[in-house]
């Protein structure tokens, strides 16, 4: 890991949730680097602009919802004449 040669401030929460991320001999930089390193918080950002695929894919998910209801409705139905 690097050393750290610049300071930012965090809010207290920001500051507690990283020490419950810290490993043991590691510093505040460590932890920052390793969590940066293990995901990148904006991949995927901005990947539709310009695109209609935003729009498509929520219509996607909203017949999908729609379908899940519809089967646990006829399930809900079914089991009522029980």
């Amino acid at each position: 890991m690097s050393t750290a040669d610049e300071q930012i401030r965090v809010s207290a929460t920001v500051k507690s949730a990283l020490e419950q991320r810290r490993r043991k001999d590691e510093s505040f930089n460590d932890v920052l680097e390793r969590l940066l390193s293990e995901r990148d918080l904006f991949a995927g950002f901005g990947a539709f602009e310009g695109t209609d695929r935003g729009e498509s894919i929520q219509r996607i998910h909203e017949q999908g919802t729609e379908k899940s209801t519809e089967r646990i409705e006829r399930i809900a139905e079914s089991r009522s004449g029980e």
